[in-house]
């Protein structure tokens, strides 16, 4: 006999199962749970919804009181008759069903094989078995680990036997011994399954949820009492079996969602979800959608549908009957209820719900209120001068509602805008430019409305969508006008008191009124001008000095007022801007005003000094820069022109350390030219390591010009003075000193001139000394 026949039929006599028949136990009295274990159903195509298919024999040798059974596909139940029966039309079967027997007396699982299938599923008694399969041979002994269910959420006692595995042999062995690894067993989460190490039965030790794990492969092998391995490892599949203990979950507890009014009917709201955690494959989690509750429910309590399988929310109703303006309300709150078990009426229930929204379309033209609105203005002022209102039945604050508002007759000049108020969409309209009402006293606007959304086809702008408004301008006192405003004017600096400046015009624009105008000065800041008050003439005051900080790039400016003879007297201002000429009236004067210089400095150049003056060509630059006329100067200092504007000072030798106050000539290009007599301070220092080392020299200089003085005025008064005055050079040789020129701080020039006199004329040497 084949090795297959032999496992077979070792499975098969501890079981003591025949398909179809009776179990005998080999043993009187009753076996509570199923009298057969296995089953056969022929699929041929479809199972009808209660359709008996096998009748399966449970006896809990209790009377079967209180028995209850699962069946391991949800799409089919256990009836009162022990029948098995589809739920609904099963088109597509599992290979094995399993069905679970629990009372108070017994708790058993019995199997279904459902044959005729397209593709055979390898879970099934005869593959795990492998009849008709030819297995590898083993000379001795064979594993057999059959998969094992077991149904979540089972109730003490534990453990509970699940299965067992078995060790097919040729030969008795009575000292090997079971062993369970893997996930479940030994490894995280540990101890949830055991097993005889003598029997193999396999046990689960507590309740076990599918939803937080579907299965377990752990692996079954025998080893002799000195740990060796004697058969597998082998794998034991153990697949838990969901039950229906969670309800569906909407993600959200309350839903939004709009529809266009007018929608035709059919039209998808919305869809609603929920989630089941059970079994995807089972009914458990086969969810069903139903609306239990419309608020409002008027005109009808089924405005909406909502598919239920899918969860789409649909209008029911005809897209005429659909209109947002006659509905009694624009929002619906529907209560929706999700139930697993396909919606049979054991199944849990999950709640949510959905507002929905009726919104607007541009359906309702926008319409005056009043075929013709009144405005009143004075002239010259701007601003809104009327409101225009306007009823639209759309929804308010939407595009549909929103008004623009236009002027399409009535307005060639531009002289009035109209803006939507977004407060209450009211038209505003403004003057943009001031009325004049000598010009036109009275003015006829015609302004049109629309949404900011197109209305929808079938709907226009009709009559009531357009207004006429008559604006009268209202007279009022205007103030005189200068023109043109500003006057420019062109006058010479210096031009004599009482000159003649310009006319001022001012006129009247109430020209239906005859009025006089007065002339008086507003703003004169530098007090020049004086106007007459009949005539507007304008004369000088003062001198106009182009020079003055009031006048900025030569042009001098005063602002004047008209006031005329209404009730009340009404003003008006213009300016006056003076173009000033040049006169050289100006003085130049030389920068810097002083400079230092070493001693012993091989480079004698000074300094280079400029001209400046207050005035403009051609009464300033080219500036000419010279000695003063002191006798002597030109043995000392020296002044070569470098451009225009600037010289050059030089030292014809050196000189000791002390302070020297040169006299410098400068005169301008004017006609006729101002010259200016200046004193240029230039020291002598001590430079030392880079450090100059300057005299003050007032004190010091001081006493020797008194000293000098002194013994001039000795030998001028006595007549016993000497003939000559020697003065050591620089040289070391005595010169004859018969004139020398005293320059005093305040620039006082003195000479002493024929202090004694001789016939000899000696050379003459000019000292210049600074105080």
């Amino acid at each position: 006999m084949e090795i297959g026949v032999r496992i077979l039929l070792a499975f098969l006599v501890p079981q003591v199962a025949r398909v179809g028949g009776r179990e005998d136990g080999g043993h009187e009295g009753c076996a509570p749970g199923f009298q057969v274990k296995h089953y056969q159903v022929e699929f041929s195509g479809a199972f009808q919804k209660g359709q008996a298919l096998i009748q399966v024999e449970f006896d809990d040798c209790a009377g079967n009181e209180d028995v209850t059974f699962e069946v391991s596909d949800p799409a089919f139940y256990v009836d009162r008759d022990l029948n098995l029966v589809p739920r609904h039309d099963v088109l597509h079967s599992r290979p094995v069903l399993f069905i679970h027997g629990l009372s108070a007396h017994a708790d058993d699982m019995a199997q279904v094989e459902v044959t005729g299938l397209a593709l055979q599923s390898t879970h099934t008694l005869r593959d795990i078995l492998g009849v008709g399969q030819t297995l590898p041979f083993r000379s001795k002994r064979s594993l057999l680990i059959p998969p094992m269910i077991v149904t979540e959420n089972q109730r003490a006692p534990f453990p509970r036997k699940i299965g067992r595995s078995h060790v097919i042999s040729t030969e008795r062995l009575g000292n090997h011994i079971f062993r369970l690894t893997g996930p479940g067993a030994d490894q995280d989460p540990k101890g949830l399954f055991t097993i005889d190490i003598d029997t193999g039965d396999v046990s689960v030790s507590r309740s076990l949820d599918r939803e937080a794990i579907e299965s377990y492969q752990l692996e079954v092998s025998t080893t002799d009492f000195a740990g060796n391995l004697a058969e597998g490892p082998a794998i034991l599949l153990i697949t838990v079996i969901d039950q229906n203990d969670n309800r569906p979950i909407f993600r959200e507890r309350h839903y939004n969602g709009e529809v266009l009014e007018g929608s035709p009917k059919g039209t998808t709201v919305m869809t609603m979800m929920a989630l089941d955690a059970d079994d995807p494959g089972t009914d458990n989690a086969a969810l069903r959608y139903t609306i239990v509750r419309q608020s409002p429910d008027k005109p009808t309590p089924h405005l909406f549908y909502i598919d239920e399988e899918r969860g789409d929310i649909v209008t029911v109703i005809s897209h005429k009957l659909l209109d947002r303006e006659t509905l009694p309300t624009t929002t619906y709150e529907l209560e929706i209820v999700a139930k697993d078990m396909a919606g049979s009426e054991v199944g849990l229930t999950g709640t949510a719900t959905a507002t929905i929204t009726i919104t607007d379309k541009n359906d309702h033209a926008p319409e005056f209120t009043h075929p013709l609105f009144e405005a009143y203005v004075d002239e010259g002022s701007t601003g809104v001068v009327v409101n225009l209102t306007v009823d639209d039945r759309d929804d308010p604050d939407t595009g549909a509602w929103r008004a623009m508002y236009s002027i399409i007759n009535g307005d060639p000049t531009l002289s009035f805008e109209i803006q939507t108020n977004p407060d209450n969409n009211e038209g505003m309209l403004s003057v943009a430019k001031p009325l004049d009402y000598e010009a036109t006293a009275f003015h006829t606007l015609l302004i049109k409305v629309e949404n900011e959304d197109i209305l929808v086809p079938d709907v226009g702008y009709g009559p009531s969508s357009t207004a006429t408004v008559h604006v009268t301008v209202l007279d009022i006192n205007e103030g005189p006008v200068f023109f043109p405003d500003p006057l420019m004017v062109t006058r010479m600096e210096n031009i004599p008191l009482g000159s003649f400046v310009a006319s001022l015009n001012a006129t009247d624009p109430d020209t239906l009124q005859i009025q006089s105008i007065r002339y008086a000065v507003l703003r004169d800041p530098a007090g020049w001008l004086s106007v007459s008050p009949v005539t507007g003439t304008v004369n000088t005051s003062a001198s106009l000095d182009r020079e003055s900080p009031y006048v900025r790039d030569n042009k001098y400016t005063a602002v004047f007022i008209a006031t005329d003879k209404g009730s009340p007297p009404a003003t008006g201002t213009g300016s006056l801007v003076i173009h000033l000429e040049d006169y050289n009236d100006n003085a130049p004067f030389v920068v810097p005003s002083v400079a230092q210089v070493c001693e012993d400095a091989q480079d004698r150049n000074v300094v280079i000094v400029g001209g400046r003056d207050m005035d403009l060509a051609p009464n300033a630059a080219p500036f000419k820069i010279e000695l003063g006329k002191q006798l002597g100067l030109d043995k000392t200092w020296k002044v070569t022109r470098v451009n225009s504007t600037h010289s050059q000072i030089m030292l014809l030798h050196t000189l000791k350390k002390a302070n020297y106050q040169l006299p410098l000539l400068i005169t301008d290009s004017g006609v006729p030219p101002l010259s200016n007599n200046t004193e240029f301070k230039v020291q002598v220092c001590v430079c030392q390591k880079n450090k100059m080392h300057c005299s003050s020299g007032h004190a010091h200089r001081a006493s020797l010009q008194l000293v000098l003085l002194a013994t001039l005025l000795l030998a001028l008064l006595s007549g016993r003075a000497a003939p000559t005055a020697e003065l050591p050079s620089r040289s070391g040789r005595s010169i004859d000193l018969l004139m020398c020129s005293f320059v005093f701080s305040s620039q006082t020039v003195f000479d002493l001139v024929s202090l004694v006199k001789r016939r000899e004329q000696s050379p003459c040497l000019c000292l210049q000394w600074s105080f």
